[in-house]
């Protein structure tokens, strides 16, 4: 059987597309959160959190709606958002949250961070009392960006509480 060199173009081009596609799920599972934190809070000297489908579903239902809205109080758990272009993954959602950490200062439980800028994000992740996180990625339809949201259990950033 002959192929044309546009189908076989095609066809090359059709697995590339499909292993970029794999490669960015690959970048967003549990176990890529999970590493990625985990990485965060043994740097500070906590424990390492567990997955959990209860805190993932709630992610999931946040985030679809692409907006940095919290859910109604009290939380069940405690948020950490990310907006980013469509290629974002988890690895960026937890870079940019880690991005605060020199702003923070442990010793007097004080955050330095530049004028619309927080330490919470940070704190968040590394929060000492949070045992189990569940995250979730959307796409989002209107400007083909992604929001991504975690979900801490217990929740963190309990006020006069250092995070670690």
């Amino acid at each position: 059987m002959v192929f044309s060199s546009k189908l076989v173009a095609f066809l090359a081009l059709a697995l590339a597309a499909a292993v970029v596609v794999e490669q960015c799920a690959a970048q967003n599972s549990p176990q890529d959160f999970l590493k990625l934190h985990n990485t965060a809070r043994r740097e500070v000297g906590v424990g390492p959190v567990s997955w959990n489908e209860s805190a993932a579903a709630y992610a999931r239902r946040y985030a679809q709606y692409c907006g940095f809205n919290h859910a109604p109080k009290p939380r069940p758990y405690g948020e950490s958002y990310y907006w980013g272009s469509n290629g974002n993954s988890a690895s960026d959602a937890v870079g940019s949250w880690m991005m605060e950490k020199p702003f923070y200062h442990h010793q007097s439980n004080s955050c330095s961070a530049p004028a619309g800028r927080t330490c919470s994000r940070f704190t968040q992740v590394v929060w000492r009392n949070s045992k189990a996180i569940g995250c979730a990625r959307a796409v989002c339809s209107d400007d083909g960006g992604v929001f991504i949201l975690c979900a801490y259990s217990p929740p963190g950033n309990v006020a006069g509480q250092k995070p670690y």
